[in-house]
């Protein structure tokens, strides 16, 4: 009951602002890379307009207003505490009655369940609204498989001005669930507004031509991003930048400007002179495949792909991780290194299978420490699992050549070390328990 009325005082006061101020919204969706294209749009677009982009994922019913009216969220431990609540809701209040300061806010909402995109519209209309990718997520709630993740991401354009779609990302056959003529798409392998890549490689920097309907002629830039899937989202915000009007040599500069957000195909230096690809913030089996196909494109010594168990996937666990697990190739990769349960039971036997040298572990500083003790000089590594009882940012922290860069990590407040602190002792308490039994 109290949350539901907190719910209601928050969509008021959202209600209130947007008719008081009249910003344009744009809202970014979809399975994965939702942060990276926020941030991208957010590079194209500041400086000709005044932006409101929350840094972090906040993208719940519950976070999302505070989000874009730039009120702080309330720490974990205060969340159910009436005073904190009157203290937001003053905050609000005052967004609301003082001079409009931004023209943009570029919001990403999230869902966990059907119908919880539904939701948003009862006080937001985005006058654009990008759709990143369909992809399993939280299978365990969506019975119906991808149909009903699709129709659940693509559910945002019944109450948006125009839907911007991922061309490679989200198939054709689900344009049914969208319920809107005003459709564009974007991509690489296709769509109205399109990249394309004519040289480079990843730590070096990609030179793209961009393609629009606008433009007579296609762009060019240079992106300093790592793997195809983040050229997506640099594609996403070249077509918001063009229906903003951004000119194409201001647009092409921003481009060039756009770098990796923490956690997200973020390249850092290692030991021995490697480079770290930490992609540690989530994963999902299209990122993890895509993190590999980079990875694969990067030129080393030694390659060595550290991947975690990819959480929320319900029945669809075992193929999805098999899956992965299939596309490791013996001729690219030195080592495998799982971590997790699910990692471990069906993504370690499949890439082992495939002919590939494999090493499980139940914790991600295990994991790291065998991967400091085989590494080469020149090595390349990548970083990749879901958050919760994965933690493979943990595995990066082990690696790391300056220990100054762990505040490039993800998950490294006092909240998040306090968590993974207690899941270590259970973990250790099990193992011990399990050695007992033996």
């Amino acid at each position: 009951m109290f949350r539901k009325y907190v719910q209601w005082r928050l969509e008021r006061y959202i209600k209130k602002y947007f008719k008081k101020h009249h910003p344009t919204l744009i809202a970014v969706v979809g399975s994965v890379g939702k942060t990276t294209t926020k941030t991208a749009i957010g590079t194209v677009l500041t400086g000709r307009y005044r932006v409101q982009l929350e840094e972090s994922n906040h993208n719940t019913p519950l976070s999302v207003p505070l989000a874009i009216m730039g009120v702080k969220y309330p720490p974990m431990e205060l969340v159910h505490s009436i005073s904190t609540w009157r203290q937001v809701f003053k905050a609000m209040k005052q967004r609301v009655k003082a001079p409009q300061g931004v023209d943009v806010i570029i919001q990403e909402l999230g869902t966990d369940h059907p119908g919880d995109l539904a939701t948003f519209e009862r006080y937001l209309k985005p006058d654009i609204a990008v759709v990143t990718s369909v992809s399993p997520e939280h299978m365990e709630n969506f019975p119906g498989g991808l149909a009903d993740v699709a129709k659940e991401e693509l559910s945002i354009a019944a109450y948006s001005g125009l839907t911007v779609v991922n061309h490679d990302d989200v198939d054709g056959s689900f344009a049914q669930y969208a319920n809107t003529s005003n459709l564009t798409d974007y991509g690489i392998d296709g769509g109205e507004y399109r990249v394309e890549v004519v040289g480079g490689a990843p730590l070096t920097g990609y030179q793209v031509n961009f393609y629009a309907p606008e433009l007579q002629q296609p762009a060019s830039t240079t992106l300093h991003l790592l793997g195809n899937h983040m050229l997506k989202s640099a594609c996403a915000a070249f077509a918001v930048g063009i229906r903003m009007g951004v000119p194409v040599n201001e647009l092409m500069e921003k481009l060039s400007q756009i770098t990796p957000v923490d956690g997200r195909m973020n390249p850092l230096p290692g030991r021995k002179g490697s480079v770290l690809i930490d992609d540690t913030y989530n994963s999902s089996p299209i990122a993890a495949i895509a993190a590999l196909q980079t990875l694969y494109q990067i030129e080393a010594p030694q390659r060595i792909a550290i991947l975690g168990t990819m959480n929320e996937l319900g029945s669809y666990s075992a193929a999805a991780h098999q899956q992965v697990g299939q596309y490791c190739d013996p001729m690219l990769l030195d080592w495998v290194l799982t971590i997790g349960d699910p990692a471990n039971q069906f993504l370690a036997p499949m890439a082992q299978k495939m002919g590939c040298q494999v090493r499980t572990f139940s914790d991600p500083i295990a994991a790291g420490t065998f991967a400091n003790q085989v590494l080469k000089d020149g090595a390349a590594v990548l970083i990749k699992g879901s958050q919760d009882k994965v933690y493979a940012e943990e595995a990066t922290k082990v690696l790391l050549r300056d220990m100054n860069d762990k505040d490039r990590l993800v998950r490294q407040n006092d909240f998040w070390l306090s968590r993974k602190q207690d899941w270590y002792a259970e973990l250790h308490n099990q193992n011990s328990d399990d050695l007992e039994n033996e």
